[in-house]
């Protein structure tokens, strides 16, 4: 069990301190024409911690993360972030409020080095105009610089050092889900949004993954929504997971408390696990 406080958090079994309420989802109903991805579900985000978002397949979990992250807009329900209710917004000015987040199918620029694809992530943190980044003088260079400086740092933090001046193409698959995880935290993002970020990986990729986002979470204190199809790694890395089946929500708690959940156990995890 958690030892909540409503309003400052909570401490986690090994000590953590989780902060306030970031994000809140108020009944939050989604529809595709008359398809209804979600529907009426609520639950919130607290600072620092580590949350999951599990279900099988058409559980509406990717649509959930779409909500959050901005990209779709309920028809019904509100999206509480910082304190305020959230109105519609771009992608763009989504991020700018701290959100960044990695795909379920990379998104990288596969004829691009890998530093050039995450310096793409600080794109929104730049001011230089157009034809001085063109041109790459005065302001737009010494932005530039300052900026490769942070993206170093980051490809220092995830090892890939190594790879930096390759292009994305040549890549692994593990890797290229890493420089993706890279380019997300170039963004110096206040929440990170990572959808099945071991999918297709081996044992060790997902062992390296799963280090780097306690890692991620730890150093930068960074808020981490994960979705997540392996139920090894989820009841390890998360603090509170949040179970989705149908568009409805089944299950919500610490991984203990949702892996002993009799509903969730007959919709997803298929037995309990001790």
């Amino acid at each position: 069990m958690l030892d909540t406080k409503p309003d400052e958090g909570y401490t986690t079994a090994d000590g953590r301190q989780i902060g306030g309420v970031a994000m809140e989802m108020k009944n939050i109903t989604l529809r595709f024409g008359g398809v209804v991805a979600i529907k009426d579900i609520s639950f919130d985000i607290r600072w620092g911690e580590i949350r999951a978002i599990i279900g099988p397949n058409g559980a509406g979990k990717s649509s959930m993360l779409n909500v959050i992250s901005g990209f779709y807009h309920p028809q019904d329900g509100e999206v509480w972030y910082k304190g305020y209710r959230r109105a519609r917004m771009r992608p763009y000015q989504v991020a700018r409020t701290g959100i960044a987040r990695t795909f379920q199918n990379i998104a990288l620029f596969e004829g691009m080095s890998v530093l050039d694809n995450i310096m793409t992530g600080r794109l929104n943190l730049m001011n230089a105009g157009f034809i001085s980044q063109a041109m790459w003088w005065g302001k737009a260079a010494r932005e530039e610089e300052e900026h490769r400086e942070k993206v170093e740092k980051v490809i220092d933090f995830l090892e890939i050092q190594h790879i930096r001046k390759t292009p994305v193409a040549r890549l692994p698959y593990g890797l290229k889900k890493r420089v993706e995880l890279a380019r997300a935290l170039a963004a110096e993002p206040s929440i990170l949004l990572l959808d099945e970020p071991m999918a297709g990986m081996n044992v060790e990729e997902k062992e390296d993954m799963s280090r780097f986002i306690l890692d991620v979470n730890d150093e930068f204190n960074t808020t981490i929504v994960l979705i997540e199809h392996d139920m090894g790694v989820v009841m390890d890395l998360s603090d509170r997971v949040v179970v989705m089946d149908y568009g409805k929500k089944i299950g919500d708690g610490t991984p203990d408390e949702v892996r002993n959940n009799e509903e969730v156990i007959k919709a997803y995890l298929g037995v309990e696990h001790d």
